[in-house]
C-alpha cells in the first residue's frame, strides 16, 4: 500500500510540475533570451566548481539526471551531453529555444537507460526530493558514473519538523484521504541535512567538497515579518536550505 502511495505521490508531483512549466512557458514566450542567459551563468558557475576539483575534458561525457525545463545540461561544456527527465518530451515542445541544445531522454532517474560507467560527469541539481525513490536515483547515478568521474549534487534540506510532517502527509495520502498540502504535494520527501549526507555516504563516492546554507536560512527566517502562521513556523523550523556536494566516483 505504501509503495503504491509513494508512486502516486511522485506522479502527482510530476503532474504539478508540468502544469507549472506550462504556465511558465506561456509567460516566457518572446522573452526567452534573459532566461537563457541566466541558465548559462548557472551552468558556467557549476562547471567552474567542478573544474576546481578536477579539470573537465573538452570531450567529457556529461549527464544531467532531472534536467527538467531549465537544467544545467543545456549550456554545460562537454562532448556528449544528455539530459534525462520523465517530462523531457513535454519540455522539448514547451521550451524549444534551449531544449535542443542537448540530447534529452524521457526516463526516470530510478532506471537510467545507460550502461555502467557511461559518463565522466553527472549533474543532479535539486531533483531527488521530487521523485519516487531518492536512494535509487543516487544508486543509478553511481552506476553510470565512470571511476574517477565527477558528481555535482544539490538538494534542499529542512528541519526535522518538515521531514516528520512529510511522512505524516504520506500516510494521509496512502489512506486516500482528501486535502492536498502544496509543499508536500510537490515533493515526495523533505530531507534533513544528515539524511542527505547519509544518502551520499552509502555510495562509492569520495566527497571532495560540500556546503550548506542552513545557518543563512535560519537567519533569514528569524527576520521574517509574521504575516501569516506559516512564517511563524519557519522562524522555529528552517525550510529550504541548500545542500551542495561535489564527489569523485571511486573505482
Amino acid at each position: 500500500m505504501f509503495a503504491a502511495a509513494r508512486t502516486r505521490r511522485a506522479q502527482r508531483a510530476l503532474a504539478r510540475q508540468l502544469a507549472y512549466q506550462q504556465r511558465k512557458a506561456e509567460s516566457l514566450r518572446g522573452r526567452e533570451a534573459p532566461a537563457m542567459a541566466q541558465m548559462a551563468r548557472h551552468s558556467r558557475a557549476v562547471a567552474a566548481k567542478l573544474a576546481g576539483v578536477r579539470p573537465l575534458a573538452a570531450d567529457a561525457r556529461v549527464l544531467e539526471v532531472g534536467s527538467g525545463a531549465h537544467g544545467l545540461i543545456f549550456h554545460f561544456p562537454g562532448g556528449e551531453r544528455v539530459g534525462v527527465d520523465p517530462l523531457a518530451d513535454h519540455y522539448r515542445t514547451l521550451f524549444p529555444a534551449w531544449q535542443g541544445l542537448a540530447r534529452t531522454v524521457a526516463a526516470s532517474g530510478e532506471a537510467l537507460p545507460f550502461a555502467d560507467a557511461s559518463f565522466d560527469v553527472v549533474l543532479c541539481d535539486n531533483v531527488i526530493d521530487h521523485a519516487r525513490d531518492p536512494a535509487a536515483i543516487l544508486a543509478e547515478i553511481a552506476r553510470v558514473l565512470a571511476p574517477g568521474g565527477l558528481l555535482y549534487f544539490t538538494v534542499n534540506v529542512h528541519h526535522s519538523f518538515y521531514a516528520g510532517a512529510s511522512h505524516v502527509y504520506g500516510l494521509w495520502r496512502a489512506l486516500r484521504l482528501p486535502f492536498e498540502v502544496t509543499p508536500f504535494a510537490d515533493h515526495t520527501v523533505h530531507l534533513t541535512l544528515s539524511q542527505a549526507r547519509m544518502l551520499l555516504a552509502a555510495l562509492p563516492l569520495a566527497i571532495e567538497a560540500q556546503s550548506n546554507s542552513v545557518a543563512e536560512t535560519r537567519r533569514a527566517a528569524a527576520s521574517l515579518r509574521l504575516r501569516h502562521p506559516g512564517e511563524a513556523i519557519k522562524r522555529l523550523f528552517f525550510k529550504n536550505a541548500r545542500f551542495e556536494a561535489i564527489a569523485i566516483r571511486l573505482p
